[in-house]
């Protein structure tokens, strides 16, 4: 029995950061699906607490039953800071109309990470 060789992953170092920016973002995101308005609250920096309104915010954490969203392959903006493509289901409750947006997340302490920008 023979089993198929797996081709080798491109050389470059894996960023150590990534892996918990992405972590953040999804976690961000797992408390909009179920609308948890407190844990993503909490997840904000100053910064997008300060520049969205409580409306928006009221808005936003009220996705329709049908939430769901899908997170691609984000990248690095330079410092601890990362961008991540972001598709939401069920925004508004608007099931058939996805909205393509992106997530801005930074680190704002050792193993601290925030939401930078709503998607």
């Amino acid at each position: 029995m023979s089993f198929a060789r797996v081709p080798a992953r491109s050389s470059r170092a894996l960023d150590p950061a990534y892996s918990p920016a992405l972590a953040a973002a999804n976690r961000f995101l797992q408390a909009w699906q179920v609308q948890d308005h407190e844990t993503a609250i909490v997840m904000l920096t100053d910064a997008a607490r300060q520049h969205t309104s409580a409306e928006h915010l009221q808005d936003f954490f009220s996705p329709g039953p049908q939430a769901a969203y899908e997170i691609a392959h984000g990248k690095r903006l330079g410092g601890a800071q990362y961008v991540f493509p972001v598709v939401l289901f069920g925004f508004n409750g608007a099931p058939s109309r996805p909205r393509y947006c992106k997530i801005i997340v930074i680190r704002t302490g050792k193993e601290d990470w925030a939401v930078d920008r709503l998607p």
